[in-house]
This record gives C-alpha cells, structure tokens and sequence, in this order.
C-alpha cells in the first residue's frame, strides 16, 4: 500500500462529502507521515512502513471497539466506522496453518532447539507485518511442547 493511495481516497472522501471516511484516513496518513519522520524517511515513505502503520491503527480502532461502553452509541457507530474504513487498507495476514507451515520450512533447524525466545526473535523479524503476533507466539508455544 502506497501513501498516494491513502492519499487520493482521502480526497475522493472529500468530494463525495463523506466526513466519517475522510477522517479515518486522513488520521491514517497523519499516522504514516509522523512514524515516516521518526524513522527518518520522510521523502520516500515505504510500503512496509504504510502497512506497518495501518495494522497498529487497525489495532488500535479494535480497542477502541471493545472498550467503548455498550450505551455510547454514538461513539460505538464513530469507531466501527473508522475500524471498517482502516480495515479496507489493511494487508491480509497470515493464517494460523500458513505461520505454522512456513515456520517448519524456513526455521526447521531453530525449532529442533525448543528455545522458544530463540525461535520467536527468529520468526519475528521475518514475519512482522505479515502475521499476527499472537498467532506467532501461539504457533511457536506449540512447537515448543
């Protein structure tokens, strides 16, 4: 995903005259801009860095979701819009069988070792970004048995 993107839905949000959608993904490209800054890389903003950014605003938004209190209405329908909207954006990631799959091919050697931390910094800088680190921890805990 490339920070045009965002950007050109963001105007075509505004066209359209729809507020919630503009501002779910202009706060999306604010989070983009700040974390590209802090990374150094302001100019040339890479993908990874995008869809970094919109899987922890994708987290974020879930929160959001689960600890509104069920008579906010109005906030309730403000955050499920805005986790639907950054949910569009966000890369697919992989499943439970697809972690385990690739973790057996590309880490065979570290598996047979059963060090749990050893396998997850292994895993980790591989796979962050294209699973979900819960699903991560819960393969390798497995592996481990």
């Amino acid at each position: 995903m490339e920070i045009k993107t965002l950007q050109n839905d963001m105007i075509a949000a505004m066209k359209a005259k729809n507020k919630g959608r503009k501002d779910a993904i202009s706060a999306l490209v604010s989070a983009v801009k700040k974390t590209a800054i802090d990374e150094g890389c302001r100019e040339n903003i890479p993908e990874d860095l995008v869809e970094r950014v919109i899987l922890k605003e994708l987290k974020t938004a879930k929160e959001q979701l689960d600890t509104c209190p069920s008579e906010r209405k109005d906030l309730l329908e403000e955050y499920q819009l805005r986790y639907d909207v950054i949910n569009e954006y966000a890369p697919t990631l992989m499943s439970e069988i697809e972690v385990r799959t690739y973790i057996n091919e590309k880490f065979a050697e570290v598996v047979a070792t059963k060090n749990k931390g050893q396998i997850m910094k292994a895993v980790m800088a591989e796979l962050k970004g294209k699973a979900d680190g819960k699903v991560i921890n819960q393969v390798v805990a497995d592996l481990c048995k």
